[in-house]
């Protein structure tokens, strides 16, 4: 516990140095949102707007909006009317958590599985077109399988809804999509465990003693072979529910990488603020949990202050 807390404690600089980072880099782009032709808005009112939200006055708002982080307000959005960020990241929040989980947990049931067993048949047919599969599914970009399946699933064989959110059938080809990188480096991460394993002296002192295979594999070989898998899942938690805009955006999913994205484009610093801010935290918390659960997997790892 005390552990926790002492990591819970140094996120603090780590995103208080994160918000600082993002806020330079938004202030020195040399355009503000209310400069948009399409508003149409008087001079006095644009000017009026500008002095309310500290556009001139890049310090203030800095102070502002940081205190307004403290109180969990992320400030009014300059691209949608009558929106908070905090109100358009807690309804998209859940979104991109559903589908990076999912597509997290497609990754894990198939690529250890395959890991495991590319490492046991070394060099048969299965270890090496599997090894081609990973290499296809690390190097393809996400936006040319997902477009692949969508004409294979939701056009010529229509198994799946061509896009859109709210029903089980939304979920498994923009999740599936999602998972095809992390399920290629878990498959590998967990091959190359897997065979530095197996010429361990405990693995060969089993199967002295006549221990069943496939008890020695997956029940012994299996749970160190799987912890560098495990410290892969933090980072790759937080990318899958975090990254997946390209993903959203290929199946019209309303989670909040369409919406950074916008944000971007439209210069909206509170929810370029708030999205990067979330992003960070939830990369954080992930590590955090995957060093405790990598001292439950693993005796030999204390975590220590």
């Amino acid at each position: 516990m005390k552990y926790i807390i002492w990591r819970l404690f140094q996120a603090i600089p780590i995103l208080w140095a994160i918000y600082t980072i993002a806020f330079l880099m938004v202030v020195t782009v040399p355009w503000n949102p209310f400069q948009q032709p399409d508003r149409g808005m008087p001079e006095a009112i644009q000017r009026a707007l500008e002095a309310r939200y500290h556009i001139d006055d890049n310090w203030s708002y800095y102070w502002e909006y940081l205190l307004g982080i403290i109180r969990l307000d992320f400030g009014p959005s300059f691209q949608y009317r009558d929106w908070t960020c905090t109100q358009i990241i807690a309804e998209a929040l859940p979104v991109s958590c559903v589908l990076g989980l999912l597509a997290v947990l497609m990754a894990v049931l198939v690529g250890v599985p395959v890991g495991v067993v590319s490492a046991v048949k070394r060099n048969s047919w299965f270890d090496v077109s599997s090894l081609a599969l990973v290499l296809i599914g690390i190097s393809l970009p996400t936006f040319v399988t997902g477009t692949a399946l969508l004409i294979v699933f939701a056009l010529k064989l229509q198994w799946f809804p061509v896009a859109g959110w709210g029903t089980f059938a939304h979920l498994p080809l923009p999740a599936f999509t999602l998972s095809l990188p992390f399920m290629a480096y878990i498959a590998r991460l967990t091959r190359l465990g897997m065979l530095d394993v197996m010429g361990s002296d405990y693995i060969r002192t089993a199967f002295a003693k006549g221990v069943a295979r496939r008890e020695v594999i997956w029940k012994h070989a299996l749970k160190n072979a799987f912890l560098p898998v495990l410290s892969f899942l933090g980072p790759a938690l937080a990318a899958a529910m975090t990254g997946s805009f390209v993903i959203e955006k290929l199946f019209n999913v309303p989670g909040l990488g369409q919406h950074f994205v916008n944000s971007v484009l439209n210069l909206d610093r509170g929810l370029i603020m708030g999205t990067v801010l979330v992003y960070s935290a939830l990369l954080v918390v992930m590590n955090l949990v995957v060093d405790v659960l990598y001292s439950l997997v693993d005796p030999r790892v204390r975590v220590e202050q």
